[in-house]
């Protein structure tokens, strides 16, 4: 049976967009995958552009609110910044809950160059994150 995760952030634009896209490529059939914001907007065109640059396609990926979620029993919860690990509702059932307080590169300020290389520092960080959490399971 695959173990469902929902990664959670504010906007669900970037952090938890490429979080979703890394686990979907790297935890092949193991895991049902999800992100969710608590306040979502929409996904950052950078994000997109980034994660493109590495062969994963997140252009098809959508964001969504938090509670399309409250009810489904997951078997890890992902907060990746300190904003949606305090506002997180509670999820039933009992899931591993794991934080990764991750600056968000869409307050990236300079040019679209400059953005990127802050969209980019993001990417490989949650790519790391992914794989060393991937180890033990």
């Amino acid at each position: 049976m695959k173990k469902k995760v929902l990664f959670l952030c504010t906007g669900n634009s970037c952090r938890s967009q490429m979080a979703e896209g890394f686990l979907r490529q790297l935890g092949g059939d193991r895991f049902e995958v999800f992100s969710a914001g608590v306040n979502p907007t929409t996904i950052n065109p950078l994000a997109i552009k980034v994660m493109a640059e590495i062969g994963l396609d997140i252009s098809g990926q959508s964001a969504k609110p938090v509670s399309e979620f409250v009810q489904d029993d997951l078997n890890y919860l992902i907060t990746v910044c300190d904003n949606a690990r305090q506002a997180c509702p509670l999820f039933p059932g009992q899931q591993e809950k794991i934080h990764w307080n991750l600056e968000d590169p869409a307050e990236a300020r300079g040019t679209e160059e400059e953005k990127l290389k802050v969209f980019r520092e993001t990417r490989d960080k949650i790519a790391k994150l992914v794989e060393e959490w991937l180890l033990p399971r």
